[in-house]
């Protein structure tokens, strides 16, 4: 028999919501709210004329090149920020369950750089492959290698995918250990016992046992390389060389911070908005049907 628990006062459930309802409305229903409704409107920079225009500034954000060409950069980063965020994450959460001396300062290391700041974190990879300045920038030149991410595109596209990818490791790497340290001892110790190689014991065993972890690191991480990672793109080539790292929250902040284009930043943020939540839907529907809870 399932116990149940029971609120005598009815009002209860709702006063211990409404914190987080309040939250939730004022930090997000809100400001969407407003970024849908100044997407049918063209402002001039001051504020002094308004316009309402309904769908056309979403049909010039779509027709724009420039936008289709920050889809394509977005893609391209989020997808290898996400990869190598959560794969050495996962190798080192491995590797940390199965350290016994020193296990505690070991995952002290490892979980220090997520207390850094996006930005800080860029600044301290400039300092080190900054092509004049950096120990790593001034090797790669002295080796003859025409190393400058001021100058070349696909260089600044990789620097900023490896500082994102950085940055996300130890968020990735304090769930996957969590994980690991869920799994019951006794399944994989009956998988030696029937003669699984450690390989085949951590992909048939342990790693569909982590799916779940596994599931949840994906959609978060995803998440971050949209949004979080502005920081980093900021600090380090703001978006440059060209518009090689302009990536589509890039280019919102560019054209509505700089730009003054009100209207069409907020109908980007609105795509934007749109995008991350297909994104987050397409993967409940179909990749959590390969979950194993």
């Amino acid at each position: 028999m399932r116990r149940r628990t029971l609120f005598r006062n009815k009002l209860l459930p709702f006063l211990l919501l409404a914190p987080q309802l309040a939250i939730t409305i004022a930090f997000f229903f809100w400001p969407a709210g407003q970024a849908i409704y100044q997407s049918l409107l063209i402002e001039d920079p001051f504020g002094l004329r308004t316009e309402f225009v309904w769908l056309e500034n979403f049909q010039i954000v779509l027709s724009n090149p420039l936008y289709l060409e920050a889809v394509r950069v977005t893609v391209i980063f989020s997808t290898a920020v996400t990869l190598l965020a959560m794969a050495p994450a996962l190798l080192l959460a491995v590797m940390a369950d199965q350290v016994i001396r020193g296990a505690t300062g070991y995952r002290t290391l490892i979980v220090w750089p997520y207390a850094i700041a996006p930005a800080v974190a860029a600044v301290l990879w400039l300092f080190i492959f900054h092509p004049n300045i950096g120990t790593i920038g001034q090797g790669l030149r002295a080796m003859g290698f025409a190393w400058d991410y001021r100058l070349h595109g696909d260089q600044a596209l990789v620097l900023t995918i490896f500082v994102s990818a950085w940055k996300q490791v130890s968020y990735n790497f304090l769930f996957f250990l969590a994980g690991l340290q869920s799994i019951p001892k006794t399944i994989i110790e009956a998988a030696a016992i029937d003669g699984a190689s450690p390989m085949r014991r951590f992909w048939q065993v342990i790693f569909p046992l982590l799916s779940p972890t596994t599931f949840f690191l994906l959609v978060v991480n995803i998440i971050y390389s949209f949004f979080d990672t502005f920081g980093v793109i900021h600090a380090i080539t703001q978006g440059g060389p060209g518009r090689a790292t302009t990536t589509l929250m890039y280019r919102l902040y560019r054209d509505g911070w700089v730009n003054l284009d009100l209207g069409g930043s907020s109908a980007q943020s609105v795509i934007l908005m749109a995008a991350v939540i297909g994104l987050t839907v397409i993967q409940f529907r179909y990749i959590e049907r390969r979950v194993h809870y």
